[in-house]
C-alpha cells in the first residue's frame, strides 16, 4: 500500500498570511515600544529602521516560500507572496493601531504634532507659517484619518519594498520554459 500523505507545497498565500501574522504583530510590537520611549514611529531614523525591519519581514516570507517550495521563485511569485504578507499585515497592524491611538494614548495626535512643529522649527519657519501649516495638518491628524491614510501608504509602502527586495530574492527554474 502506497502513501498518499504528501506534503502540500506552500503556496504564495499560505507564506503571505504565515509571514503577514507575524509582520504585523512585529510591526505593532515596533509601534509601541516607540510610543512608550516618546518617539513617532514615522518621522527621522525611526522610520528607517521600520523600512528595514518590513524588508527583513518580506525577505523571510519569500525564503520560506522557496525553501518549502520547489527552490524557486519567480519575480511575480515574489511579489503574490509579499502581497498577501502586506495584506494580513496592515489587517493586524491598522485596527490595532487605530484602538490604540482613540482609546489607549488619546495624547498620541499630540506627539506628532510636536514632531512636526519641532521639524518646521529647525527649517527656519516663522510662527505664523508653522501655525497655518499645523491648522491644514490638524484635520489629518485625527484617528480615524490616520487609520484610512496608515491602509493606503501603508500597503503603498510595504508594496514598494517588496517591489525591491523581490529583484534580490527571485531565483528563476532553470528547466522552465520562457
Amino acid at each position: 500500500m502506497e502513501d498518499s500523505t504528501q506534503t502540500p507545497i506552500v503556496t504564495t498565500r499560505s507564506a503571505g498570511i504565515r509571514f503577514g501574522i507575524i509582520s504585523g504583530i512585529v510591526s505593532f510590537a515596533f509601534f509601541l515600544v516607540l510610543s512608550v520611549l516618546g518617539q513617532a514611529a514615522g518621522q527621522g531614523a525611526w522610520s528607517w529602521v521600520g523600512y528595514l525591519i518590513t524588508a527583513v519581514l518580506i525577505f523571510l516570507a519569500q525564503k520560506y516560500f522557496k525553501d518549502n517550495g520547489n527552490g524557486f521563485m519567480s519575480y511575480g511569485q515574489g511579489l503574490g507572496v509579499a502581497l498577501w504578507e502586506g495584506l494580513v499585515s496592515i489587517a493586524i497592524y491598522m485596527p490595532l493601531f487605530y484602538i490604540y491611538i482613540k482609546f489607549i494614548d488619546s495624547g498620541f495626535s499630540d506627539l506628532i504634532k510636536e514632531k512636526q512643529i519641532e521639524a518646521m522649527q529647525g527649517k527656519g519657519m516663522t510662527e505664523e507659517q508653522i501655525d497655518q501649516a499645523m491648522k491644514f495638518s490638524e484635520k489629518f491628524m485625527t484617528p480615524e484619518a490616520m487609520l484610512g491614510f496608515g491602509v493606503i501608504g501603508g500597503f503603498v509602502v510595504f508594496m514598494v519594498i517588496a517591489l525591491i527586495v523581490t529583484i534580490f530574492t527571485q531565483k528563476k527554474n532553470p528547466n522552465e520554459l520562457v
